[in-house]
């Protein structure tokens, strides 16, 4: 029997629609049943992708006992942490705030039926273990204690809820100067792991936004060793493991220092980032290395994780229920491929041996292929070798993919394309045929939404991330194309999203059941304060200086945390940067303008954009007036790098 899961459109709640827990959707249906059968709510909050999710769904979810007690005593919900962020935002909180640490997914919230949070936890075993009860006994203490001690469990939710909604802070501001660039690399070069690249120890997450920021620092001061952080840092990500040699793409993080080991969950903002992130790389060493694992990244996510012009979120780290089951190799079956794809016999055993391939292997007795030096790879064979790994993946079940469309999410990928697109043009047509695809289906008669399935009306209002991303793309797009339609569009959003969630320097991430505090720190992707400054400045100096004033009372607000500790909020010590230095802003007629397009990645200054303008020759402004004037653009080039 289905349960009241059957008609959401996202894959991870339908991955539930035949557990035999009676789910519901978050939604008043369900909360009004809470309350006119005086039960407590069990909120469960995952993603296609996760896991221990699917590791909770097959001990408890699918357990017809322990089902039992679930529909007996409780009102379950599941939530799909991507489609609603705004309610997972909020339950973290709650969560880190019961627990005094992070929480992560499956989170498990128990709340009375008014959504006061009583207990919370992540994920909880079949059987008593780590430490914990079972979930069946621990269902059954909770069902009991609501029934006999509600009471004393609302006294204590109401102590949650006073804590999770303090008063107001005194706001502590401190100056903002440039004292921070030498912060970010002396910060940086404290937590970097200089024998496998990166920051901090495992797990390691690629942190593409603080090596975008290490990478416009060595711009700004050409200190070396800030740059070889960011360049060794991608060389080792790409080595494989980490990054799938055989399909392309990145997986989500590196269980190990080493980066061999992933989670093996590939996220389209991960592979939209790290696209920017190698492009920059290119653009700043001039190491076509860099631009072809981009160019490869790019190439996978429209092969395997687009359709109809747009993304979809991720996919699995599973396969038939076995982690990483589609990626990894016995060391017979790899020799075996090289045999089929006519590779000499001779050459075999040490073309393993450069691909890491062995029999005793590197991952649970198969093996994850992997390189010493991504850079250089003049392995014999190499090439053929992938293509027969490549190959044997083709008999196998692929990962399950998350079909669900964010604007959010789309916008990085598109974004990246445009950003491909200055270097290689053929990047060009799907970046805008996916612009104006994810425009068309998701910003309806000037109302923006969240998330959808292809081919579905969306149903869920954007948040302040998709305001944000989405208008940093129409930016990245007017870059690549001078059509000044992006621009216009850019600033309607921006300008709903001010009235919507702005104040006085502060932004909400949403403002639906629960209002939600948007913060500054860059989790999984850059936070969305930054990215909305971000574009707010670009239309600042594009089009009308008035919306520095927003970028200037938000960076205020923030500034004591962002000066003393900016490593810590990479994207938003970027924009304190930008905003100290200020744009460089080359204006003249757009025929003059087009052929430069794709010199725009290669300019000095890492805060740099064209603009159409009637004047003759070549204009050289920031965001307040100009301060130079070329016949060519050589004469661009020469002023810029005398600054």
């Amino acid at each position: 029997m289905k349960n009241h899961l059957k008609n959401e459109y996202s894959p991870y709640l339908q991955q539930h629609v035949k557990n035999p827990v009676d789910w519901y959707p978050w939604g008043n249906e369900a909360l009004e049943k809470a309350r006119k059968e005086h039960k407590a709510i069990f909120l469960s909050i995952g993603y296609s992708s996760c896991h221990w999710c699917h590791v909770m769904e097959e001990e408890s979810f699918k357990n017809e006992t322990t089902a039992k007690i679930l529909n007996k005593h409780f009102i379950a919900i599941k939530i799909d942490r991507e489609e609603r962020p705004d309610l997972d935002k909020h339950f973290q909180n709650v969560y880190e705030l019961m627990n005094n640490c992070p929480g992560g997914w499956p989170t498990s919230i128990f709340l009375t039926e008014d959504l006061k949070p009583f207990y919370s936890a992540t994920y909880i075993p079949d059987e008593p273990k780590y430490g914990m009860m079972s979930f069946s006994s621990l269902l059954e203490v909770i069902a009991d204690k609501y029934k006999n001690e509600k009471n004393v469990l609302i006294e204590e939710a109401d102590k949650i809820l006073r804590h999770l909604n303090p008063k107001e802070d005194k706001i502590q501001a401190t100056k903002l100067d440039l004292s921070i660039i030498n912060r970010v690399s002396d910060q940086a070069k404290q937590l970097f792991d200089s024998e496998y690249g990166g920051f901090n120890k495992a797990p390691k997450f690629p942190q593409a936004s603080l090596l975008d920021l290490l990478l416009d620092v060595y711009k700004i001061t050409g200190d070396k060793e800030t740059l070889n952080m960011a360049l060794f840092s991608l060389s080792s990500m790409a080595k494989g493991g980490l990054r799938d040699l055989v399909d392309g793409g990145f997986c989500r993080y590196s269980t190990d220092n080493e980066w061999l080991v992933p989670h093996f969950e590939k996220m389209t903002y991960d592979n939209a980032l790290l696209c920017e992130v190698y492009l920059k790389a290119y653009h700043v060493s001039d190491d076509t290395f860099y631009k072809d694992v981009a160019f490869e990244t790019l190439d996978f996510m429209l092969e395997k994780m687009h359709e109809s012009g747009l993304f979809y979120s991720a996919s699995d780290a599973d396969t038939e229920g076995e982690e990483g089951k589609y990626f990894v190799y016995t060391y017979e079956k790899a020799l075996k491929s090289f045999e089929k794809a006519g590779i000499p016999s001779k050459e075999h055993e040490k073309l393993a041996k450069a691909l890491h391939i062995t029999k005793h292997g590197n991952f649970k007795g198969k093996n994850i292929v992997r390189i010493d030096n991504p850079a250089h790879s003049d392995i014999p064979y190499y090439k053929e070798a992938l293509d027969a790994l490549r190959k044997r993946r083709e008999k196998q079940t692929y990962p399950s993919i998350d079909r669900k469309i964010l604007v959010s999410w789309n916008a990085m990928m598109i974004k990246s394309l445009f950003k491909a697109s200055r270097t290689d043009k053929k990047y060009l047509i799907p970046a805008i045929n996916s612009l104006d695809t994810l425009l068309h289906s998701m910003y309806i008669n000037s109302e923006l939404y969240h998330s959808t399935l292809i081919g579905k009306p969306p149903k869920i209002k954007a948040f302040l991330e998709d305001y944000a991303y989405l208008g940093e793309v129409l930016i990245e797009a007017y870059k690549s194309t001078l059509d000044e339609r992006y621009l216009i569009t850019a600033q309607k959003l921006v300008n709903t999203a001010i009235e919507k969630y702005f104040n006085q320097g502060k932004w909400k991430f949403s403002r639906g059941e629960f209002e939600t505090d948007a913060d500054i720190y860059d989790n999984s992707y850059p936070a969305s304060v930054s990215t909305m400054l971000s574009v707010l400045y670009s239309i600042a100096s594009l089009v009308d200086n008035i919306y520095k004033k927003f970028v200037f009372r938000t960076l205020e607000i923030y500034s004591y945390d962002v000066m003393r500790q900016p490593i810590s909020t990479p994207r938003i010590s970027q924009m304190v940067i930008r905003y100290l230095k200020d744009d460089v802003i080359i204006k003249a007629t757009e025929e003059k303008l087009k052929p430069h397009i794709t010199d725009l990645d290669e300019l000095p200054h890492p805060f740099s954009l064209l603009k159409n303008d009637t004047n003759d020759g070549f204009m050289i402004c920031n965001s307040n007036s100009c301060f130079g004037h070329e016949k060519d653009f050589a004469g661009v080039l020469e002023v810029l790098q005398k600054r």
